[in-house]
């Protein structure tokens, strides 16, 4: 499969790796460059036996710089609602790998959101992120306003959409927003190590863990916890909890490659 925006590769064993690759626009998102990106996930996704991780990265300096402005300058409101604007982005939500994204420099407008469309973010302890939608007259489009403040709070959120202010990968591990920071240029080799991790353990029970948070954080406490307890009950029987259950029972390391 040839793309031209992006850069697939598997680096390590079971890990699928996308690298944005438009340069020249800063990896900005336009709508040819996301649905690139959503072809080589669903292209992951599908293969279990192949694939247990996703790395999404970009480049030293930028992850991702925004939207395409020049895409989206003559739409106007009929056009973008007709259109259902950026409606795909929800295609995000169907993908049951496991995928992280390893930022280094700037995620900026849709550069943040893809990342926090992610399941894991590490990132660079000299990335900045933000949402600067208010400066363009707009507020964010990809969720944004929905993904920022179940990460970093209201009044936190509120600031940082509201003004267009940037904010340090720092101050985006102590909120909870990047899971962990790295020296730059060594943020890719980390989320690849991470990667592989997830992918030598059992998989169908990483996308089942996968998809139990995601509810959590998208629903009320107490679907969560019905959904939670559905997706224990199914789990039953497979392969992986049965192999899983008697290494610990034989004390021995479970061997997870049969899927």
């Amino acid at each position: 499969m040839t793309f031209k925006h992006i850069i697939t590769s598997t680096p390590r064993t079971g890990v699928f790796q996308i690298t944005l690759n438009r340069p020249k626009a800063l990896n900005a998102l336009n709508s040819a460059l996301f649905t690139e990106i959503l072809t080589a996930l669903r292209k992951a996704d599908s293969d279990i036996d192949q694939y247990g991780a996703v790395v999404i990265t970009g480049g030293d300096r930028v992850f991702a710089a925004g939207a395409d402005i020049k895409e989206m300058l003559p739409i106007d409101s009929a056009q973008a609602m007709s259109q259902d604007m950026l409606s795909n982005w929800k295609d995000f939500n169907s993908i049951g790998i496991p995928i992280i994204a390893a930022v280094e420099g700037y995620a900026l407008g849709g550069g943040c959101e893809l990342a926090m469309n992610c399941d894991i973010i590490y990132a660079s302890n000299k990335a900045v992120f933000g949402q600067p939608e208010v400066k363009l007259g707009v507020i964010p489009g990809g969720g944004g306003t929905q993904r920022l403040i179940r990460a970093i709070g209201k009044s936190r959120a509120m600031e940082y959409i509201i003004t267009g202010d940037n904010f340090s990968s720092i101050q985006a591990e102590q909120w909870g927003l990047v899971s962990k920071n790295f020296e730059p240029k060594t943020v890719i080799k980390n989320a690849l190590d991470l990667a592989e991790k997830i992918a030598k353990g059992p998989r169908l029970t990483s996308r089942s863990c996968k998809k139990a948070i995601n509810i959590a954080n998208e629903t009320n406490l107490q679907n969560g916890l019905d959904f939670e307890r559905n997706i224990f009950h199914s789990l039953f029987g497979n392969y992986e909890q049965k192999e899983g259950m008697n290494a610990f029972v034989e004390k021995r390391k479970p061997k997870w490659s049969k899927l």
